[in-house]
């Protein structure tokens, strides 16, 4: 009778741990089967970035649940095309590189004691005067984008030399993602290249 009694009552119990259990089990396999980052796999991955050329799943900071992917985009290409461009300039500069007839005040000067010599003589005036209606231009462009004018972040109509002339759909992908990971690279190579000249106060490779 209390064998009966024990057997009785061990089966109530079992009734309602059970489920509580197996919730438990279902809820560590729904945790662990998220979606992770590639970039960075013990985080989970940003999901507004899918479907954009050199996607890795790499925002750590979520800039992309608050802002717009487009405007995220545009930026990112922006940054990276005036990188590789600044990395090549700084770097001619500092091999000999000018622009002749040049004027005495700039003469023996490098890429790191230009900026002070240009500002005193008024030429960073110029300089930021027209990059200055580049970027109002570039605003309005943008802000249309942002309202759907349907025009892709990046794409200014720029390809002097066709080079996505005649590609299909696959080539022109690579070649974007060749773009965006050249301009990641760039942006820190400059960060780096500046840093080194300043540092080491010589010519290139700056060691």
């Amino acid at each position: 009778m209390k064998l009966a009694l024990l057997t009785c009552l061990f089966s109530s119990v079992s009734a309602f741990t059970a489920p509580a259990a197996q919730s438990g089990v279902r809820s560590s396999v729904s945790l662990n089967a998220a979606e992770k980052s590639i970039a960075l796999p013990f985080l989970p991955y940003p999901e507004n970035l899918k479907g954009y050329v050199g996607d890795v799943g790499f925002d750590p900071l979520r800039f992309s649940d608050f802002a717009p992917m487009d405007y995220l985009r545009e930026s990112e290409l922006k940054h990276g095309r005036i990188c590789m461009l600044a990395w090549l300039g700084f770097v001619a500069v500092d091999c000999g590189a000018r622009i002749y007839p040049l004027p005495e005040a700039y003469a023996g000067l490098t890429s790191v004691t230009a900026h002070d010599a240009l500002v005193t003589n008024g030429a960073m005036g110029q300089l930021l005067l027209w990059f200055g209606i580049l970027e109002v231009i570039g605003w309005l462009a943008i802000a249309q984008m942002l309202q759907g004018s349907g025009r892709e972040a990046g794409d200014y109509g720029f390809d002097p030399l066709g080079l996505l002339t005649g590609k299909s759909e696959e080539e022109v992908r690579e070649m974007k993602l060749r773009e965006i990971k050249n301009g990641r690279l760039a942006m820190l190579g400059f960060s780096g290249c500046v840093t080194q000249a300043v540092l080491t106060g010589g010519p290139f490779p700056y060691v």
